[in-house]
């Protein structure tokens, strides 16, 4: 629980007053003596004040990991949460829906995605991808400037004892583009505050103008400002606390339109504030940092932290605290939260964040392996009382850290010898070459991050070739959009003269055994141990046999033994690179491996020359072969649901998979309803908790040919042929005898596989389509994809609830109703475009037709109720006539048109035209002749007239018509429109 405020005030105040005057120079070594005021007292000071003094609620910090925000890896500010307040998409009968007056501090990370820090830190003594920040907020214009201002600065002057005359303030000076006015209501409440004239700064819409978005709530902000100069000089200033005043929202067009309800929101960094009222210049000098600065220390017995940077930062000691105290912080965190190192989206970040670290505690520090997991404890000390999802977590965290630590310092080892070999061979001014970099990183084989790569380069004043980088990344992702479907074309494969020649000279096929050698350790790690292999045979891409190839050379390679699974039976194939028996430093990457007549060919390309009669070990991309494994296991879990729901005779037509999902073709008498496609992940969801083993024998094809269940396709198989069978043991399910085929997953299969269900992690069915009349293919994903899935779906499940009861109240007046309608929209876009559990996207889908169906309904009755009245109003303004050319003021298109109907219905025999001008300065036309006028006096012809006035279009028929364009004069342009009618009337 936050402290009483006034007791904290107290301390901190008499704190300030030990603090120095001025800030510290970070580069001075850190005091031995404790901080004058604590971190954590200033986070209980800022949450006591708002609660105790003015009445907000304290909500905890929300995960770090996104709950149903596919647009965010990270939770980044703390406005995230509250997003359904802002966007007025929050269910009313939620508890959100009551909230008016919060405040909390939020956990988040600036690390991937559109804000990263992550290259910044260790660089300079500000950058974090973890931070905390402290907000408060005011919904549906609980408070709005004048009050959060006053607020602000009372906690900071009174509470937090800043003086006055180091504050500044910024303000939004307007944009003339835009058509927005200076914010001088937010100047004038600085100035009765006291804050002085020159203290109070206009700036543009890039610094005081905020944006949720391409579109969404927006408005102005105003900043506080500290001056670490002091007065001394010119001001040194660094942004505290920003005030976001929502106002606007920013329009699908690019226009402005005023909220129905205004709202504040507020936040400022925990870590920046800290470091000003402990008097230091960085916040990595401060008591969140100090802790862990000194642990690293003691750890790794390297020189004491002295704030260094840049130049002055000899041998980067210095960066390398900073960016293993900051790296440490982000990795508890997010792991407490749920988000653990893996190979896509937040899991592939902190992956990186997680290397970066040790390659800067191993290769800088000298630290011995196990540093980072031992600081855990030291984080969880300074934020667990915050967080206690920090405390419960503990060991998990630090075992998890200390696992993927040791695993990654071999390729960081090997990593590094290959860069300084290839260093050796490049003149003064050469490029790192590209594809030595990429075999290097995440997306190659070793796993070293890219800029992990780029950062070690720059150590050694090397330069990497960029632009072969960025081709080789469009080519991956190039090949990763097209990887749901086999490779249909290979370039390098063994034609039937090779396989002719290798059978001649007597050449047997290759021994692919070594890819089933892998283990499962108590850790729950997966073990695969290297192959070493001969080379047999190379070829050119054009298929022509060589004993040598050389430097930069794409070729096949053919060995006598290979632990590289080759693409078949639905999996894609295996990737890695291989090395030669006794020269660890040279890595060739192998690409893919294909298998014609039982010789594997590996796709590799030669970084040296490699010749027949090398002896070389090879090295599966371990992330990828365990993608492809539970990919595996959950299609055979997923064939077995599929039986279990829709009967023994539903047959698979087909499969494919690879790290990223698997597809599935399987044959229906009629599309599988919603409530069939969650029966089957549910079926799947039980098998994968239940943690069955995986069984998997070869056995002789005659024991398998009258077994009840068991699953084979229309393939020929070998002989011995692999079994593989979940939760029942291989001899138990081919008893003839037993029913275990008919009542688990028991396959003919000579795939990869997981060797417990649990690892599956989860499965969901994302996609569905009609091959051919009888065959359904399903799109399916597992693991940390499928779970983010399912949230983005309850996400979705949310707002439409929220919908559908906003509906059911009404809407106030037409701009609501068409909110309510453009909303209804979004969500139709956005539950069809979502990776979202299939059978939840069409129960929502069903749902959002008929909520349109009720928003457009709404809609059509209230502007035909305005049309009515408009219509009535006009006609008391104008006498029965021939003519009606006017104005009046209407919202859309949609209602003038409708005005225009009624007053001729009203008003028979007389056409009309009426103008409308709008907010944003465009002027809307619509009119309709009226029957039995001539035939050269059409609606359309009229209309076009009238619009070309004023330099715009319009449309319609002979009777009706519409158009929109702008202009200053619209007297004059009523006076072309009556001239027109009369001349052809």
């Amino acid at each position: 629980m936050a402290a009483s405020v006034a007791g904290v005030a107290r301390r901190l105040r008499r704190a300030i007053r030990r603090s120095p005057s001025r800030l510290g120079r970070s580069q001075q070594p850190l005091s031995t003596l404790p901080p004058p005021i604590q971190g954590s007292a200033v986070r209980d000071a800022f949450l006591s004040f708002f609660r105790d003094r003015h009445g907000h609620r304290l909500v905890p910090s929300a995960s770090v990991r996104p709950r149903g925000d596919p647009s965010l890896l990270f939770v980044n500010s703390g406005m995230n949460q509250f997003k359904p307040i802002f966007l007025g998409t929050v269910d009313p009968r939620s508890e959100m829906a009551g909230f008016r007056r919060v405040a909390n501090s939020q956990k988040c990370v600036r690390a991937g995605g559109r804000h990263n820090d992550l290259e910044d830190v260790g660089r300079d003594l500000s950058h974090h991808t973890f931070f905390e920040m402290l907000g408060n907020w005011a919904f549906g214009g609980e408070y709005f400037k004048e009050e959060a201002c006053s607020m602000a600065w009372e906690l900071l002057t009174q509470v937090y004892g800043i003086p006055e005359d180091r504050l500044w303030v910024s303000y939004f000076g307007g944009d003339p583009k835009a058509g927005l006015d200076p914010d001088l209501e937010s100047r004038d409440i600085w100035l009765s505050l006291g804050v002085p004239s020159n203290h109070v700064l206009s700036c543009g819409p890039q610094e005081n103008f905020w944006e949720m978005g391409d579109t969404g709530p927006c408005g102005p902000c105003t900043e506080i400002h500290y001056d670490l100069a002091s007065g001394v000089g010119a001001p040194q200033l660094v942004e505290l606390w920003n005030l976001v005043f929502m106002q606007h929202n920013r329009e699908a067009d690019g226009s402005l339109q005023p909220l129905p309800q205004k709202h504040v929101d507020t936040g400022m960094g925990l870590e920046r504030l800290v470091a000003v009222l402990q008097g230091r210049r960085s916040t990595y000098d401060t008591d969140l940092f100090s802790p862990l600065l000194h642990a690293i220390h003691q750890g790794c017995g390297a020189p004491p932290y002295l704030g260094r940077v840049g130049a002055a930062d000899e041998g980067r000691t210095d960066t390398a605290y900073r960016v293993v105290a900051d790296h440490i912080r982000t990795l508890s965190v997010c792991i407490a939260d749920g988000v653990s190192p893996g190979m896509s989206g937040a899991p592939l970040v902190l992956r990186r964040i997680l290397r970066r670290a040790v390659r800067f505690s191993k290769e800088v520090l000298r630290a011995p392996p196990g540093l980072l997991g031992s600081l855990v404890p030291v984080v969880v000390e300074t934020l667990g009382d915050a967080y206690p999802e920090l405390r419960r977590n503990s060991a998990q965290i630090a075992s998890l850290v200390s696992e993927d630590e040791s695993a990654f310092l071999d390729s960081l080892q090997r990593g590094q010898w290959i860069i300084d070999r290839t260093l050796k061979r490049l003149g003064p001014s050469d490029l790192f070459p590209a594809d030595v970099a990429w075999s290097l990183s995440l997306s190659g084989n070793l796993g070293l991050p890219l800029d992990l790569v780029e950062l070690m380069l720059e150590e050694k004043g090397v330069q990497l070739d960029s632009a072969g980088l960025a081709q080789l990344m469009q080519e991956e992702a190039q090949l990763r959009a097209h990887q749901a479907e086999p490779a249909q074309e290979h370039r390098l494969r063994l034609d039937v003269h090779a396989l002719g020649e290798l059978r001649r000279r007597g050449v047997p096929p290759t021994d692919d055994s070594p890819k089933y050698s892998y283990s499962l350790q108590p850790t729950g790690n997966y073990e695969f141990g290297p192959c070493e292999a001969q080379v047999l045979q190379l070829y050119t891409e054009d298929g022509a046999a060589v004993a040598t190839v050389g430097p930069g050379q794409r070729c096949g390679l053919l060995l006598d033994r290979t632990n590289f699974y080759a693409e078949q039976g639905g999996q894609a194939s295996d990737r890695g690179y291989l090395v030669r028996a006794g020269q660890q430093d040279v890595l060739f990457p192998v690409a893919q491996a294909q298998v014609s007549g039982g010789f594997i060919l590996h796709e590799v390309l030669a970084s040296e020359n490699l010749q027949v009669g090398d002896q070389v070990q090879l090295h599966v991309d371990e992330a990828w072969r365990l993608g492809c494994m539970q990919k595996h296991t959950a299609t055979h879990l997923l064939s077995w649901a599929l039986r279990q729901t829709l009967g023994p005779s539903t047959e698979q037509q087909g499969s494919y998979l690879n790290p990223e999902r698997l597809r599935f073709d399987v044959t229906t008498q009629t599309p599988l309803t919603p409530e069939q496609l969650r029966t089957v992940e549910g079926t799947v969801q039980e098998a994968v908790q239940q943690d069955e083993a995986v069984y998997m024998a070869e056995v002789p094809l005659v024991l398998t040919s009258c077994v009840p269940g068991l699953r084979s396709l229309d393939e020929v198989y070998p002989d011995p042929v692999r079994v593989v069978s979940v939760g029942v043991p291989v001899a138990r399910a081919l008893d003839p005898t037993s029913q275990a085929a008919l009542q688990v997953s028991v396959e003919l299969c000579c795939g990869t596989h997981l060797l417990r269900t649990g690892a599956v992690g989860d499965l969901v069915i994302i996609g569905e389509r009609q091959l051919s009349k009888g065959t359904t293919r399903l799109l399916a994903i597992t693991g940390e994809q499928a779970q983010q899935a399912r949230e983005v779906g309850e996400s979705l499940a949310q707002e439409v609830d929220a919908a559908a009861e906003r509906l059911s109240r009404g809407s106030r007046d037409l701009v609501e109703a068409h909110r309510l309608s453009k909303d209804v929209g979004r969500l139709t876009e956005n539950v069809d475009s979502a990776v979202m559990p299939q059978w939840q996207r069409r129960e929502l889908q069903a749902r959002l037709k008929l909520l349109q169906r009720q928003a457009n309904t709404a809609i059509r009755k209230r502007e035909l109720g305005q049309a009515a009245v408009k219509s009535q109003e006009l006609l008391k303004r104008h006498e029965k006539g021939p003519l009606i050319v006017d104005t009046v003021s209407a919202e859309s298109l949609s209602v003038l048109v409708k005005v225009v109907r009624q007053l001729c219905e009203l008003a028979p025999g007389t056409s009309v035209l009426l103008l409308s001008p709008q907010p944003v300065g465009s002027i809307l036309c619509a009119c309709q002749v009226a029957q039995g006028t001539t035939t050269a006096f059409t609606a359309e012809a009229w209309a076009l007239a009238v619009c070309s006035h004023m330099g715009g279009k319009a449309w319609g028929s002979r009777v009706v018509a519409q158009g929109t364009g702008r202009t200053m004069d619209l007297d004059a342009l009523l006076s072309a429109a009556r001239t027109y009618a009369l001349n052809h009337l």
